[in-house]
Protein backbone atom coordinates (compact mmCIF):
# COMPACT_ATOMS: atom_id res chain seq x y z
CA UNK A 1 0.00 0.00 0.00
CA UNK A 2 1.15 3.54 -0.59
CA UNK A 3 1.59 6.51 2.17
CA UNK A 4 -1.38 6.79 3.00
CA UNK A 5 -1.63 4.57 5.28
CA UNK A 6 1.06 6.24 7.07
CA UNK A 7 -1.17 9.46 6.79
CA UNK A 8 -4.15 8.07 7.04
CA UNK A 9 -6.88 7.18 9.36
CA UNK A 10 -8.21 3.77 9.35
CA UNK A 11 -11.96 2.75 9.94
CA UNK A 12 -13.27 -0.10 11.36
CA UNK A 13 -14.16 -1.64 8.12
CA UNK A 14 -10.60 -1.18 6.76
CA UNK A 15 -11.15 1.79 5.05
CA UNK A 16 -8.18 4.06 4.77
CA UNK A 17 -8.91 7.28 4.59
CA UNK A 18 -6.34 10.60 3.80
CA UNK A 19 -5.21 13.17 1.76
CA UNK A 20 -4.78 12.87 -1.77
CA UNK A 21 -1.51 12.85 -3.74
CA UNK A 22 -0.88 14.03 -7.16
CA UNK A 23 -0.81 9.89 -8.31
CA UNK A 24 -4.78 9.88 -7.18
CA UNK A 25 -6.05 12.47 -9.73
CA UNK A 26 -6.84 9.90 -12.25
CA UNK A 27 -8.76 7.87 -9.95
CA UNK A 28 -10.44 10.94 -8.64
CA UNK A 29 -11.46 11.87 -12.56
CA UNK A 30 -12.55 8.94 -13.19
CA UNK A 31 -14.95 8.35 -10.01
CA UNK A 32 -16.49 11.89 -10.62
CA UNK A 33 -16.50 11.78 -14.18
CA UNK A 34 -19.21 8.48 -13.85
CA UNK A 35 -21.48 10.55 -11.72
CA UNK A 36 -20.68 14.12 -13.38
CA UNK A 37 -22.00 11.92 -16.74
CA UNK A 38 -25.45 10.84 -14.82
CA UNK A 39 -26.25 14.88 -13.87
CA UNK A 40 -25.31 13.92 -10.45
CA UNK A 41 -22.43 15.90 -9.39
CA UNK A 42 -20.01 18.81 -11.01
CA UNK A 43 -17.75 17.64 -13.90
CA UNK A 44 -13.88 18.33 -12.17
CA UNK A 45 -11.34 18.70 -15.29
CA UNK A 46 -8.25 17.74 -14.46
CA UNK A 47 -6.45 20.95 -14.59
CA UNK A 48 -9.00 21.96 -11.87
CA UNK A 49 -8.17 18.48 -9.77
CA UNK A 50 -4.59 19.12 -10.34
CA UNK A 51 -4.81 22.81 -9.28
CA UNK A 52 -7.35 21.89 -6.08
CA UNK A 53 -5.20 18.32 -4.96
CA UNK A 54 -4.73 20.16 -1.32
CA UNK A 55 -8.15 20.01 -0.47
CA UNK A 56 -9.11 16.24 -1.41
CA UNK A 57 -8.97 12.96 0.51
CA UNK A 58 -9.23 9.74 -0.75
CA UNK A 59 -10.59 6.49 0.71
CA UNK A 60 -8.46 3.29 -0.29
CA UNK A 61 -9.34 -0.52 1.15
CA UNK A 62 -6.24 -2.04 2.77
CA UNK A 63 -4.55 -3.59 -0.22
CA UNK A 64 -4.59 -0.03 -1.34
CA UNK A 65 -7.88 0.11 -4.08
CA UNK A 66 -9.17 3.54 -4.84
CA UNK A 67 -12.75 3.50 -3.10
CA UNK A 68 -13.48 7.09 -3.41
CA UNK A 69 -12.90 10.43 -2.57
CA UNK A 70 -13.86 14.13 -1.47
CA UNK A 71 -13.06 17.95 -0.77
CA UNK A 72 -13.18 20.48 1.70
CA UNK A 73 -12.96 24.19 0.15
CA UNK A 74 -12.03 26.76 1.80
CA UNK A 75 -14.83 29.62 0.82
CA UNK A 76 -13.79 31.77 3.81
CA UNK A 77 -12.87 32.56 7.33
CA UNK A 78 -15.92 31.28 8.31
CA UNK A 79 -17.30 28.74 5.87
CA UNK A 80 -16.18 25.41 3.75
CA UNK A 81 -17.83 23.09 1.36
CA UNK A 82 -17.89 19.63 1.38
CA UNK A 83 -18.02 18.84 -2.34
CA UNK A 84 -17.03 16.23 -5.15
CA UNK A 85 -18.23 13.21 -2.37
CA UNK A 86 -17.93 10.00 -5.00
CA UNK A 87 -17.49 6.47 -3.76
CA UNK A 88 -16.98 3.99 -6.56
CA UNK A 89 -20.87 2.15 -7.04
CA UNK A 90 -19.96 -1.33 -5.62
CA UNK A 91 -18.36 0.29 -2.68
CA UNK A 92 -21.25 2.64 -1.50
CA UNK A 93 -23.29 1.87 1.47
CA UNK A 94 -19.75 0.22 3.20
CA UNK A 95 -18.81 3.10 5.59
CA UNK A 96 -16.70 4.92 2.83
CA UNK A 97 -18.64 8.45 2.17
CA UNK A 98 -19.32 8.55 5.79
CA UNK A 99 -15.55 7.60 6.39
CA UNK A 100 -14.17 11.03 3.82
CA UNK A 101 -17.12 13.19 5.03
CA UNK A 102 -15.65 12.69 8.55
CA UNK A 103 -12.39 13.78 7.76
CA UNK A 104 -13.17 16.39 6.27
CA UNK A 105 -15.24 17.27 9.35
CA UNK A 106 -12.12 16.18 11.68
CA UNK A 107 -9.96 18.90 9.47
CA UNK A 108 -12.62 21.98 9.26
CA UNK A 109 -12.66 21.30 13.09
CA UNK A 110 -9.09 21.44 13.46
CA UNK A 111 -8.12 24.23 11.48
CA UNK A 112 -10.94 26.48 13.52
CA UNK A 113 -13.93 26.67 10.48
CA UNK A 114 -17.37 27.21 12.18
CA UNK A 115 -19.28 26.06 10.02
CA UNK A 116 -19.55 23.58 6.60
CA UNK A 117 -21.96 23.01 3.87
CA UNK A 118 -22.51 20.84 1.11
CA UNK A 119 -24.80 20.59 -2.30
CA UNK A 120 -26.57 17.26 -2.34
CA UNK A 121 -29.02 15.01 -4.14
CA UNK A 122 -29.10 13.22 -1.06
CA UNK A 123 -29.57 15.01 1.81
CA UNK A 124 -30.61 12.06 4.05
CA UNK A 125 -27.09 10.86 4.09
CA UNK A 126 -25.58 14.23 5.13
CA UNK A 127 -28.75 14.35 7.64
CA UNK A 128 -27.51 10.94 9.37
CA UNK A 129 -23.99 12.69 9.34
CA UNK A 130 -25.27 16.25 11.80
CA UNK A 131 -25.91 18.45 8.72
CA UNK A 132 -29.24 20.16 8.64
CA UNK A 133 -31.12 21.27 5.36
CA UNK A 134 -30.16 24.49 4.49
CA UNK A 135 -31.21 27.49 2.26
CA UNK A 136 -28.69 27.71 -0.82
CA UNK A 137 -29.09 31.30 -0.47
CA UNK A 138 -26.95 31.40 2.86
CA UNK A 139 -23.72 30.55 0.76
CA UNK A 140 -23.58 33.45 -1.65
CA UNK A 141 -20.13 32.70 -2.25
CA UNK A 142 -20.49 29.52 -3.64
CA UNK A 143 -23.60 30.41 -5.60
CA UNK A 144 -21.41 33.58 -7.39
CA UNK A 145 -18.40 31.33 -7.95
CA UNK A 146 -19.06 27.89 -9.00
CA UNK A 147 -22.60 27.51 -9.24
CA UNK A 148 -23.17 30.23 -12.07
CA UNK A 149 -21.53 28.17 -14.30
CA UNK A 150 -23.43 25.30 -13.78
CA UNK A 151 -25.85 24.40 -16.85
CA UNK A 152 -28.66 23.48 -14.14
CA UNK A 153 -27.95 27.13 -12.90
CA UNK A 154 -30.77 28.75 -11.84
CA UNK A 155 -32.69 25.75 -11.64
CA UNK A 156 -30.50 23.44 -9.84
CA UNK A 157 -32.85 20.92 -7.21
CA UNK A 158 -29.94 20.42 -5.62
CA UNK A 159 -30.42 20.18 -1.70
CA UNK A 160 -27.87 22.53 0.72
CA UNK A 161 -27.32 20.92 4.19
CA UNK A 162 -24.93 22.49 6.60
CA UNK A 163 -23.71 21.77 9.93
CA UNK A 164 -22.23 24.14 12.65
CA UNK A 165 -18.86 23.19 14.08
CA UNK A 166 -18.52 25.76 16.96
CA UNK A 167 -18.18 25.03 20.41
CA UNK A 168 -21.78 26.26 21.77
CA UNK A 169 -23.26 24.51 18.90
CA UNK A 170 -24.89 21.61 20.52
CA UNK A 171 -26.03 22.65 23.21
CA UNK A 172 -28.06 25.30 20.82
CA UNK A 173 -29.53 22.51 18.56
CA UNK A 174 -30.55 21.18 21.47
CA UNK A 175 -32.62 24.13 22.92
CA UNK A 176 -33.96 24.31 19.79
CA UNK A 177 -35.57 21.01 20.20
CA UNK A 178 -36.93 21.73 23.80
CA UNK A 179 -40.64 22.70 24.32
CA UNK A 180 -41.43 26.42 24.35
CA UNK A 181 -43.89 26.84 27.51
CA UNK A 182 -45.78 29.61 28.11
CA UNK A 183 -44.37 31.42 25.06
CA UNK A 184 -40.68 31.39 26.75
CA UNK A 185 -37.91 28.72 26.30
CA UNK A 186 -36.10 27.42 28.63
CA UNK A 187 -32.14 28.42 28.81
CA UNK A 188 -29.23 26.49 28.21
CA UNK A 189 -25.90 26.77 29.25
CA UNK A 190 -23.93 26.24 26.80
CA UNK A 191 -21.22 24.77 29.23
CA UNK A 192 -23.64 21.92 30.70
CA UNK A 193 -24.98 18.56 28.55
CA UNK A 194 -28.65 18.22 28.15
CA UNK A 195 -30.12 14.95 28.74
Amino acid sequence: MDDIAATGSVTAAGIVVGKATVADVPDIHAVVTVFADRGEMLHRPLNELYENIRDFYVAKDAQGEFLGCVALHLLWADLAEVKSLAVREERQLKGTGAALVRACLDEARQIGLPRVFALTYKPGFFEKMGFSIANVMEFPRKVWNECYRCPKFPSCNEIAVAIDLSADAAPRAAAAALPVLNGVAPAVDRHSTLR
